[in-house]
This record gives C-alpha cells, structure tokens and sequence, in this order.
C-alpha cells in the first residue's frame, strides 16, 4: 500500500489508491470468559472508552499495537493470581505486559502486543456495592489501572503509586467519573 501526501499521487500511481490509516489507539480486544458478565451488557464498550481514554492522557506511544482484556470470574483470576503472582486469592484486576522484542519493527511485522489485562466480575460487583458507586465506574477504573501497568506505571511505593493514582483521577474525569482515591485522600489529611 502507498501512502499519498497533499493528495498528489506519484507518477505511474492512480489518486484512488488507499492511504494506510495509522491509529493512535491499541486494537483491544475484549473476550468474555465467565458467564456471570452477561448481567453486564455495555461492559465492552466502557472498556474500549476508559482504554481510549488513558491513551490520549497517557504518554505512550501505543499506536499500531495490540491488548487483550479477559473479563473473567474470581476462580479464574485466582488462578491467575495464584499462578502468576504465588497468591491463592481473587483479586479485581491483573495486568500481564507482554515483553516488548529489540531492535527497531518493519512495516511488515504484526503490532505489537502490549499484553492482557483480566478482570474479575464478582470481586468488582462487590467493591463497586460496598463503596456505592456505579459498576461502569468501577470497571473504567480497573481498566485503566490495568493499562497502565502495561505501559509501565506501578504502585510499588509511595512515590510511583501518588503519580499512577493522579493519573487514573485525570483520566477518569475525563470519562466524567469521579476520583475513586478522593475519599482516601480526605481521610489521609484528617490523620497528618
């Protein structure tokens, strides 16, 4: 495929020819494992918004590249978690980045994968319940905490989780969700 500029097709080229579409966003691909999501219909597309959301607020490059979200039950990411992290418990979200290969990629080669994000349905129905806030709420949340871990963010100590919790607040106001942290953060300045 050629790509065009200003319109003007080279000589021996016809101006119909098709310009490649490079996009900014990831193709993420949503897979649902677990019956329990059924009760959950717009699931799907509030992880494809608080995806697109993160990319254009995060800074990643993260165009021509790939991400998958397994939105699963708690048996299954307490496999996960068990196999993956030597924790025998559910937890609401794993993120698995994907090792990144060397060298500069051609044009021929396939996207690149960012890795997999799973989601666990009853432990995210239960938080969102306990601290009564709308379940698309939540689950924008996880998934862009689980993005972000993806693209290198952490919260291992203080410092990296203050910048990875400032950033999720922004992106989810854009997405018109309040800060999920905004309650913690009050009680922690009554405590100082």
């Amino acid at each position: 495929m050629t790509r065009f500029s200003a319109g003007v097709a080279p000589a021996g080229q016809h101006r119909n020819s098709v310009a490649m579409v490079v996009s900014i966003f990831p193709m993420t691909e949503v897979l649902t494992v677990a019956e329990c999501w059924q009760s959950e219909a717009n699931a799907e597309t509030t992880i494809h918004r608080a995806i697109e959301a993160a990319v254009e607020m995060a800074d990643a490059d993260v165009g021509e590249s790939e991400l998958a979200i397994m939105l699963t039950d708690d048996a299954g990411i307490r496999a996960l978690n068990s196999t993956w992290r030597g924790l025998d418990k559910p937890t609401n979200v794993l993120s698995f980045p994907a090792l990144q290969p060397e060298g500069p990629v051609g044009p021929d080669d396939a996207p690149r994968m960012l890795g997999d994000i799973a989601i666990a349905y009853e432990t995210t129905r239960k938080e969102a319940d306990d601290e009564q806030k709308p379940f698309d709420h939540h689950l924008s949340h996880l998934a862009v905490h689980g993005f972000l871990h993806l693209i290198g963010y952490d919260h291992e100590n203080d410092a990296d989780a203050e910048i990875m919790e400032a950033l999720e607040a922004e992106i989810l106001a854009q997405l018109g969700i309040p800060n999920p942290y905004a309650d913690r953060d009050t009680e922690r300045e009554r405590t100082d």
